[in-house]
């Protein structure tokens, strides 16, 4: 079971033709996190992959890893809004 749903998805761009994703819990945030992303490394990049594991394991609520990750996506520029 997947744990960290997110209250509302959120819309990113992503890969070379920026095909739209519909990101809607902590579980695929952190996989997006953890691939081919854009600032991978910077301080929000982190504070987000952390912030979805730790929703992941039940530790945080899930919309305190969304906050974080769109925090990232927007630093990334991938963030749809």
């Amino acid at each position: 079971m997947i744990q960290g749903w997110f209250s509302r998805p959120v819309e990113v761009a992503v890969g070379v033709s920026g095909s739209i994703r519909h990101i809607s819990n902590a579980e695929q945030a952190a996989e997006l996190l953890t691939g081919q992303w854009r600032d991978a490394g910077s301080s929000l990049h982190g504070e987000a992959l952390r912030a979805c594991r730790r929703a992941i394991r039940g530790d945080v609520p899930a919309d305190a890893a969304r906050e974080a990750f769109i925090a990232a996506a927007r630093e990334a520029h991938v963030l749809i809004e």
